[in-house]
């Protein structure tokens, strides 16, 4: 690895203090471009590097190993690693709307859940807060006992090391509490059978199980539920801890995607 790629690297770990996985990404394909170039990726020039990037025919994959150069070669540029400023145009993708559910369907799995065991009502309360709290999958599970203050929830381990507080429904925080008086936990909250926080596998195979779908659509049904509701964009950008509000903007297709439906079922022109 070149002088220049630790130093990148260490700049997006401590100073601009990115996640976890943010870092694992940006390292795995700064890395394997540069083993390919055989020499510091800060000499790299847009020739070479489209050459090596044409084996990778997926244009998402492209994308994020552009944009993986972009960044790399903004800090050279103002580290003076470089004199000139260059950014790659990313491919530009077919918009994805995220998926998500209804609260009706949420409702309607939770209450097939058997509450009369620890794990069932650890189940029942860990889909409820994440549909309450729109927390990511890796917030959720570094949940302390202390995070949750009357009904507010304190996330301190969020992406990109901000905290925010957002506030928590009664009905999730006292099936929390219910889960917890049963299992006596001191500590974080989730946890396994074993007594261990309970990982990422578990709780995708937990949301699986119930309702179908990884952990992180019931972030995607917690925002659309809101929008959907009228709230403000911003707000929303603030309770998901979103850095831009582009990144929001995603939920406002939704919005329009239920107009539309709308309109086609009951306006009697849209019926032609």
């Amino acid at each position: 690895m070149s002088n220049e790629l630790e130093a990148f690297l260490e700049y997006i770990s401590v100073t601009k203090a990115l996640s976890k996985r943010t870092i694992e990404a940006y390292t795995s394909d700064l890395n394997i471009i540069e083993a390919d170039l055989s020499k510091s990726l800060v000499n790299l020039d847009s020739k070479s590097l489209f050459n090596l990037l044409a084996k990778y025919k997926n244009k998402r994959t492209l994308n994020r190993k552009l944009s993986s150069v972009n960044a790399f070669f903004d800090f050279c540029y103002k580290s003076d690693f470089r004199e000139n400023k260059t950014k790659f145009i990313l491919s530009k993708l077919p918009k994805l709307l995220p998926k998500f559910l209804s609260y009706e369907k949420i409702e309607a799995s939770l209450n097939l859940i058997d509450r009369s065991s620890w794990i069932g009502k650890r189940d029942y309360a860990l889909i409820l807060f994440l549909y309450a709290t729109g927390a990511r999958i890796s917030e959720c599970l570094s949940l302390r006992l202390e995070d949750i203050q009357d009904e507010w929830l304190y996330i301190r381990h969020a992406k990109g090391e901000k905290e925010r507080i957002v506030p928590i429904a009664k009905v999730a925080k006292d099936a929390i509490m219910e889960y917890m008086y049963e299992f006596k936990t001191k500590e974080f909250v989730w946890l396994n059978y074993q007594g261990n926080v309970l990982s990422r596998i578990s709780a995708y195979k937990i949301t699986q199980k119930y309702l179908g779908v990884s952990p992180h659509v019931l972030r995607h049904s917690y925002a659309t539920s809101l929008i959907s509701g009228g709230a403000d964009l911003r707000v929303v950008q603030e309770l998901l801890g979103h850095a831009s509000l582009l990144t929001t903007q995603i939920y406002t297709h939704i919005q329009k995607h239920e107009l539309k439906e709308t309109v086609d079922v009951c306006h009697p022109m849209a019926r032609g």
